[in-house]
C-alpha cells in the first residue's frame, strides 16, 4: 500500500496553513505537490488546471451565486426583524425567551438566507442589545447567536448541500434538502434547552405579554418571507423547477419582498452585487481548487488507502463512524467548511457506502453536522468570528459559554449518526 502520496499532500497542506497561505492557493499547491510524486511538473500543473476549469462547468454550481445574492437582499432586506417578531409570539413569554427567539429567529433566517455568518450578522445585530437590555450575559447571548446560526447549513435551503451533492457524485439535492430538515430541528431544540437551563439558573424575567391583534399582526407580517421556503422547497419536491432554478427564483422573490419592505432601493443594488461576487469568487475558487485536489486523491488511489487503513483499525461499524466523526470534528476546527466537504466526501464517502452499507443522503447529513462545529470553534470558526464582532466582545470570552453548546451539537450529532432514519425519514416519504 502506497502512502507516499498522503505523507506528501498532508505534510504540504499543514506546513501551507501554518504558514497562513490563503486556503485556496494551499489546496492547490498541495495537490500539485503530491501529483509530482508519479508525474512530471508539467503534466502536474496542465492536469490540475484543467480539473480546475472542468470542475466549475457545472449547471448546478449556478445556484450557489443565486442563493448567496438572495442571501445579502435578506440581509438587507427587513426579514430578519420580522421572523425576530414572529418567533417572539411564538416564544416569547417562555423561560428564557429571549434566548428561544434567538435560536428560532437564526432557524428561520438561516433557512431563508442558507448562509450562517449572515444569519449570525443579521440576527445578532438585532437580539444582542435586546437581550443585554433583559440582563443576558453578553458572552452567553453571543454564543447562543453563533451556535443557532450553524443550523441554517442543515435546514434547507443550503449552498453546501449543494456542494456535497457536487462532491459525491450526484446525490439528489431535493433529497439531502429534506432531509435536513428533523436533524436541524434537533439541534435547534437541544441549543434551546440550553437557554432554558441558563435563564432558569440566572431567574431571567420573561418577555411582557403580547395582544392577540399584535401576535395576528407580527404573523402576517412574517407570513410572506416564510413563504419563501414553501417556494423553494415545495417547488423542487412537486418537480416544477431545479435547485438551479430554485436559487433565482429566491433571489426574484427576495427582490420583490425587500421593495415591498422599502428596505431596499435602487440605488442599494450596486453595493449588494459587489458582496455578492466577491462572496461568489472565494467559494468558487475554494471549489475549484478542491475538485482539483479530489481528482487528484483519486488519481493517486488516497480513498482507497484511508479507506484500508480505517478497515484494519476495525471492521466495526460503530467504531469506524466514531473515528470518522473524530476525523471531521478535528478537520473542522482547522479548515473551513466548502473546502473538507469538497474534499473528505470522496475520502470516506466510499468507506461508509460501499464498506458500511450507508445511505449516501444520510453521511452528507452527518458530515455537514460535523463542519458546523468547526463554525463556532477556534481558531477558524468564521460563524465564530462574526458572533463576536456583533457583540464586540474577545473570542476568549464567548468559549467558556459555547461548551454547553458544543455539548449538545455533538449529542446531536450522534444521535443522527447512529438513528440513520432522523434524516432519511422524511426523503424515504417523499420517494427520494
Amino acid at each position: 500500500m502506497d502512502w507516499l502520496g498522503i505523507i506528501v499532500l498532508v505534510t504540504s497542506f499543514v506546513i501551507f496553513l501554518g504558514l497562513s497561505v490563503p486556503i485556496a492557493y494551499a489546496i492547490g499547491i498541495s495537490g500539485i505537490l503530491t501529483m509530482l510524486v508519479s508525474m512530471d511538473f508539467l503534466p502536474a500543473v496542465t492536469t490540475m488546471a484543467q480539473r480546475m476549469a472542468t470542475g466549475l462547468d457545472s449547471f448546478t454550481l449556478l445556484a450557489i451565486p443565486f442563493f448567496i445574492f438572495a442571501g445579502q437582499i435578506m440581509n438587507r432586506g427587513g426579514i430578519a426583524i420580522r421572523l425576530i417578531d414572529f418567533a417572539k409570539v411564538i416564544v416569547g413569554r417562555l423561560p428564557g425567551g429571549l434566548a428561544f427567539v434567538n435560536v428560532i429567529s437564526n432557524m428561520l433566517f438561516g433557512a431563508i438566507s442558507g448562509s450562517a455568518t449572515a444569519s449570525a450578522s443579521a440576527i445578532g445585530t438585532i437580539m444582542h442589545p435586546r437581550m443585554k437590555e433583559e440582563g443576558y450575559d453578553e458572552n452567553f447571548s453571543a454564543a447562543i447567536n453563533a451556535s443557532s446560526a450553524t443550523t441554517g447549513l442543515i435546514i434547507p435551503p443550503s449552498n453546501i448541500l449543494i456542494i456535497y451533492s457536487l462532491a459525491s457524485g450526484g446525490v439528489s439535492i431535493s433529497a439531502l434538502f429534506v432531509a435536513g430538515y428533523i436533524p436541524g430541528i434537533i439541534m435547534g431544540v437541544l441549543l434551546m434547552a440550553v437557554g432554558a437551563t441558563y435563564a432558569y439558573a440566572n431567574k431571567y424575567p420573561r418577555a411582557g405579554k403580547v395582544t392577540m391583534g399584535e401576535a395576528a399582526r407580527k404573523t402576517l407580517d412574517a407570513i410572506p418571507s416564510l413563504l419563501l421556503l414553501v417556494i423553494v422547497i415545495g417547488g423542487m419536491i412537486a418537480g416544477y423547477f431545479t435547485a438551479t432554478e430554485a436559487s433565482a427564483i429566491a433571489v426574484v422573490y427576495a427582490l420583490i419582498l425587500s421593495f415591498i419592505y422599502k428596505e431596499i432601493r435602487w440605488r442599494n443594488l450596486p453595493d449588494i452585487i459587489l458582496k455578492t461576487l466577491a462572496t461568489t469568487c472565494i467559494v468558487l475558487l475554494l471549489v475549484a481548487t478542491s475538485i482539483g485536489l479530489s481528482w487528484i486523491m483519486s488519481y493517486e488511489n488516497i480513498p482507497q488507502n484511508v479507506s484500508k487503513g480505517l478497515l484494519t483499525i476495525s471492521d466495526n461499524p460503530f467504531v469506524v463512524l466514531l473515528i470518522i466523526n473524530f476525523i471531521l470534528l478535528v478537520v473542522g476546527v482547522f479548515m473551513d467548511m466548502t473546502p473538507a466537504v469538497l474534499i473528505f466526501t470522496p475520502i470516506f464517502l466510499p468507506v461508509v457506502a460501499q464498506q458500511l452499507g450507508m445511505d449516501p443522503i444520510h453521511f452528507g447529513i452527518v458530515l455537514i453536522m460535523n463542519l458546523c462545529v468547526g463554525l463556532i470553534t477556534p481558531p477558524v470558526g468564521t460563524v465564530l468570528f462574526v458572533g463576536c464582532s456583533v457583540a464586540n466582545i474577545g473570542i476568549h470570552s464567548i468559549v467558556r459559554p459555547l461548551i454547553p453548546m458544543y455539548i449538545v451539537m455533538i449529542i446531536s450529532l450522534m444521535l443522527v449518526t447512529f438513528i440513520p432514519q432522523l434524516s432519511l425519514f422524511i426523503p424515504k416519504i417523499l420517494g427520494f
